[in-house]
């Protein structure tokens, strides 16, 4: 099956880079402008009368109506032929559905590297730039088993834990997500420019602002709100008090996103973050078991859907590993005697938690297994 590509024609494309490349235009002011004219070849056809009267300063219109920021979008093009570079409209067909339903939703993504991943369950590992050897293994850690239930794990590119969990979902073969905070062609922070290219090779790279744009500080608190609002749940992992995590855990709430918080020692700065988040409400995370666990039902059936179990394999075909996985947890449980999740695990210890987590709610959504109170299962489906 071929990759997905953006569904505009390369004029439509120029317009909307001249939209986004229209000094004092934000992604809200763009958001009203389309709702009212439709697109963005109306919006440049409307007067500078029109502009003002949809709300526009005087500067903005004219230089709306003007068309001066053509050249530079045909300049934008000629960089993203020669970069790989694709850009994702908001009407586009490919745009994040989740990202689309944002108060300040961007105009474009800049991408490189896998769109289909646009389409998947993404949840955001966060958090310090200069995490604790505890902080970097449990990024790590959580974003392989994450990974290997079918998430994609979306992160920042910063140093410390955003570099842990894009490396972990590398590790385990699974998506991620690297949102920018300037063009995809600066690699920021420098370090990061090998692990960029293995997102772009494996993964996905993504970005509002235009090629070029430099990593300036007032990019990232923006940049944080198209992580959050790209995922269906925010894991902080450690962040001081004044964090850029913290900021993305607020936004993931006005977002109406799921928050988890993975606790921390009291004695260290780092911990003052997530054990913030857990006093004011934040699902506790001990393992990915409690990140699946914690997002919603629609969440988690998309996940399911995701992963495709089909129990029986075709004539002359081993059956897939998560396929196998499910085998084996329906040989375990019984009709009339509950069990545990954690004497389920014992019995699967080749498996992660997170791949039987998956397989229980897929089984369940096939009414095949039923849970009980108290993270307890019992087969309902006969052979």
């Amino acid at each position: 099956m071929a990759p997905p590509t953006c569904t505009h024609t390369n004029e439509q494309l120029l317009h909307w880079l001249a939209l986004r490349l229209t000094p004092g235009l934000g992604a809200r002011k763009t958001a009203l402008l389309l709702e009212q004219f439709g697109s963005p070849e109306a919006i440049f056809r409307a007067s500078t009368e029109e502009l003002e009267a949809a709300g526009l300063a005087g500067s903005v219109a004219r230089s709306l109506a003007s068309g001066c920021a053509f050249e530079d979008a045909a300049e934008q093009q000629d960089r993203m032929k020669a970069t790989g570079t694709q850009v994702v409209a908001f009407t586009d067909v490919l745009y994040p559905p989740q990202l689309r339903q944002i108060y300040d939703p961007p105009p474009l993504l800049f991408a490189q590297g896998h769109l289909e991943l646009l389409s998947t369950v993404m949840v955001a590992l966060v958090g310090s730039r200069r995490p604790s050897t505890y902080g970097v293994v449990a990024a790590e850690h959580l974003a392989i088993d994450l990974a290997k239930a079918g998430v994609t794990v979306v992160s920042g590119m910063a140093k410390g834990i955003d570099t842990s969990a894009h490396l972990g979902a590398l590790k385990a073969g699974g998506g991620t997500c690297a949102v920018f905070g300037c063009g995809l062609d600066i690699i920021y922070p420098a370090e990061n420019r090998k692990l960029a290219g293995r997102i772009a090779a494996e993964g996905l790279l993504l970005s509002e602002f235009p090629l070029g744009t430099p990593a300036h500080p007032q990019n990232f608190p923006i940049r944080n709100r198209v992580v959050s609002g790209l995922s269906d749940g925010v894991v902080v992992v450690e962040g001081v008090q004044y964090s850029g995590s913290l900021i993305t855990a607020r936004l993931a709430l006005d977002q109406n996103k799921e928050v988890f918080a993975v606790p921390g020692n009291i004695t260290s700065k780092l911990s003052f973050g997530p054990n913030l988040l857990l006093k004011q409400g934040a699902q506790l995370v001990q393992s990915a078991t409690d990140i699946l666990d914690g997002l919603s039902w629609e969440t988690r059936s998309k996940l399911a859907r995701q992963a495709e179990l089909p129990l029986e394999a075709a004539e002359g075909e081993e059956p897939g590993p998560m396929a196998a996985i499910a085998l084996q947890v329906l040989s375990f449980l019984s009709v009339d005697t509950p069990l545990h999740l954690d004497g389920l695990l014992e019995h699967l210890l080749d498996c992660s938690p997170s791949e039987v987590i998956a397989t229980l709610f897929e089984l369940e959504l096939r009414g095949q297994v039923r849970q009980l109170p108290g993270r307890s299962y019992v087969k309902v489906w006969y052979e």
